[in-house]
């Protein structure tokens, strides 16, 4: 009787615990409810044979299956998905850009996809660019209402434009004519021509206008720690190399972005791309260094400085190098360095005539080239001139002070003589005319980067200043 007892006992236990399993499994459950919204962008999400593919959807799946979140997502209209996502308290919206005008927006995760923007024209037509400045004269570019890239042109004061419902019809409208440009990505492009019957040897880039990177927007009340498990499953699927397949199957690249974005600028010596296509210079050696020591490698790449530094302003886990750290931008970034000193002039032509010995001298010139987002051009503006004719591009500035078309241009003296060289030009054919400042520069983070990388990447510096390593790179660029 006892033993029955007992295993009656015995029996009961299992199916509580049973029944206690099956509960708990349950309660597993992700505990918020979500309602996922994309738009037709391939290869970022699209349809085929009527079911949701592409590399977010694919991406954002196994999310949801590490998460146990139901994975279900509506396709709609761009515009119709971004004003879901900023009053529907439940959105999270996807392929999204994250710039200045959208940061405050939305809450983030990504990023999980970077996007070249390029202004294509039809093959026939013969435009020419060099400049932002040569697409405003244009007579029409096409643009999709509310797409990062919208924004961008609106705020750089494009008048010239003619908006579109979609990709398709914008490049419809390019190969018949109706427009003469139309800002893209490549791989977008080509998927968009190939549903027209086309080819992308149908279109040429004319001028790369900027990078932007991609992440799930969440609307704003959805709570901070429900992102943060979306970025911690993000960042686990980059280590283990799922994010990167499924770039490669999507992307038709290996370049899936890391978990630390690394970026730099054509700055020579300190930072360029050489005639083999690696990416060198002082700076570079001494980033490299430094990721040797911590043995942890991330991919360096290469843009303007001013789609960089407004990429550092607002994207986390990102690095930027060479940056002078000044006052302006003191609390705007965190700091590894110093890693050398620039001294910038006011530089003039040989030969003009052009006298400058203060600011005031400057200031009372008509025209002063200055690049955007460098300091320099940041501490003029701060000290209230207001003659200054600024593009992304040192090399454009250059010859517009060759040309006369600015009385000077400001510059350092380590990096002028390279970029006077790169268009042909020697360094006596100008004249360094008055010192603006002198200032250390830095390898810099945005302000939301992790701090123990930040304190690894100043203690790997300084072990290389003790050991000499420091002084062998320095006396490799400057003998």
């Amino acid at each position: 009787m006892k033993t029955k007892s007992l295993l009656f006992s015995f029996l009961l236990l299992s199916i509580i615990l049973v029944l206690t399993r099956c509960n708990n499994k349950n309660d597993s459950t992700y505990q918020y409810q979500f309602r996922f919204i994309t738009e037709e962008y391939e290869p970022l999400n699209y349809s085929e044979d009527g079911k949701l593919t592409g590399l977010a959807p694919e991406l954002l799946k196994e999310i949801c299956h590490r998460l146990i979140i139901p994975f279900d997502s509506e396709i709609l209209p761009w515009d119709e998905g971004f004003d879901l996502a900023q009053n529907d308290e439940n959105v999270v919206l996807y392929s999204t850009i994250l710039n200045a005008q959208r940061k405050d927006l939305f809450k983030w995760a990504g990023p999980f996809a970077s996007i070249d923007w390029l202004f294509y024209a039809a093959s026939q037509n013969q435009i020419t660019l060099n400049t932002l400045d040569d697409a405003k004269i244009v007579a029409k570019i096409g643009v999709i209402k509310d797409y990062a890239i919208e924004q961008y042109l609106v705020s750089e004061g494009f008048t010239n434009l003619v908006y579109c419902a979609n990709n398709i019809e914008a490049f419809d409208k390019l190969l018949k004519g109706e427009i003469d440009l139309f800002p893209s990505d490549r791989i977008t492009a080509e998927a968009a021509l190939q549903s027209l019957g086309y080819s992308i040897y149908d279109i040429t880039g004319k001028l790369t206008i900027r990078t932007d990177l991609v992440y799930f927007a969440f609307n704003k009340n959805i709570p901070d720690a429900v992102v943060a498990d979306f970025q911690r499953e993000i960042d686990a699927l980059k280590s283990n190399g799922t994010l990167k397949s499924l770039y490669q199957q999507f992307m038709q690249s290996p370049d899936a972005p890391d978990i630390l974005q690394i970026y730099t600028e054509q700055y020579p010596p300190l930072t360029f791309r050489n005639s083999f296509g690696e990416i060198t210079g002082f700076g570079t050696d001494i980033v490299n260094e430094i990721m040797k020591r911590n043995k942890s490698f991330n991919e360096i790449k290469l843009l303007l400085w001013s789609n960089g530094y407004e990429l550092a302003l607002n994207n986390p886990n990102f690095c930027l190098f060479t940056m002078d750290r000044t006052e302006i931008r003191e609390g705007l970034f965190n700091w590894v360095g110093p890693i050398g000193t620039n001294t910038t002039y006011f530089y003039i032509k040989t030969g003009s005539g052009i006298t400058i010995a203060s600011i005031d001298d400057a200031k009372n010139l008509t025209a002063i080239g200055t690049v955007n987002s460098w300091f320099s051009d940041q501490y003029l503006r701060d000290q209230g001139f207001t003659n200054l004719v600024s593009d992304g591009d040192p090399a454009v500035m250059t010859e517009k002070l060759m040309t006369g078309e600015v009385d000077a241009f400001v510059c350092t003296s380590v990096t002028f003589p390279d970029i006077l060289s790169s268009l042909g030009y020697q360094y006596h054919e100008v004249t360094p005319a008055f010192p603006l400042m002198s200032s250390d520069y830095y390898i810099a983070f945005s302000k939301n980067t992790s701090e123990t990388i930040v304190n690894q990447w100043q203690s790997a510096l300084d072990a290389a200043k003790t050991d000499g390593t420091y002084a062998a790179i320095y006396g490799k660029w400057f003998p």
